[in-house]
């Protein structure tokens, strides 16, 4: 099994405790957000990770060193030169992984008790070309499915910009992120030829291909009733803490 850990943002929500160390090295009792990460991956069976670097990348590099890549093959996509946000980060790492299984992607600072495991075989059972984790929760951002489980737009209730990339099949049904996804390898095929994109952006181009069939589509499953903490945000470190 094969995950991709997202750990090249540069952290600004949590500064000034990223000014001087990574996103991915901020840490809950002593415990950096990484460690968690990758430990609850290792405990679902994974055991190839592929994790992105940008913001003082040496710093993660000696720390998964000093811990010997915990006994697994990790291997570093290395952005230090350029920035390429959520689907560009994917798209550099993606001849990383083996093409062989589904992948399982994972931001680095969100804390949940998702079971990872069942999450995987899930998303193998339904068939589907990507899989999110979404959650019925109070958010800024939204997904946007149909009644049959397909993605079809996204919205900003901020800004109130909403997109509708797919005719809807009945009522539209919004739902929050949790930062975890799985994606099947012939995703791959369909990359943007830019290098900068998020993986909003891009699943949304995806969704609009008509080509996508009932059983060949990006769909979520539900975890309304799991925890689910942004650990990008200084005030969540706290109520972390508190978990702990």
């Amino acid at each position: 099994m094969e995950a991709f850990v997202l750990a090249a943002g540069l952290g600004t929500r949590l500064q000034p405790l990223t000014d001087t160390k990574p996103k991915a090295l901020v840490e809950i009792k002593g415990i950096p957000l990484l460690d968690i990460v990758i430990r609850k991956l290792i405990g679902a069976g994974f055991r190839r990770i592929v994790i992105n670097v940008h913001h003082f990348p040496e710093q993660i590099i000696n720390f998964l060193n000093s811990k010997g890549n915990y006994g697994i093959e990790i291997i570093i996509s290395d952005e230090s030169n350029k920035l390429l946000d959520t689907g560009g980060g994917l798209k550099k790492a993606a001849p990383l992984f083996t093409a062989e299984n589904p992948v399982l992607v994972h931001n680095v600072d969100v804390l949940t008790e998702i079971n990872l495991k069942t999450f995987y075989r899930l998303h193998i059972e339904n068939g589907n070309l990507v899989t999110l984790a979404v959650q019925k929760r109070k958010s800024s951002r939204y997904f946007l499915f149909d009644e049959k489980k397909n993605l079809c737009g996204w919205m900003n209730e901020k800004t109130g910009e909403t997109k509708i990339v797919r005719h809807p099949e009945g009522n539209i049904e919004r739902l929050a992120f949790c930062g975890i996804q799985i994606i099947q390898p012939e995703v791959f095929d369909y990359f943007p030829e830019k290098e900068v994109f998020s993986l909003v952006e891009f699943y949304l181009e995806l969704a609009s291909q008509k080509n996508l069939s009932e059983k060949n589509k990006i769909s979520y499953i539900e975890y309304t009733d799991s925890l689910f903490m942004d650990l990008g945000k200084i005030e969540n470190l706290k109520k972390a803490e508190q978990y702990f």
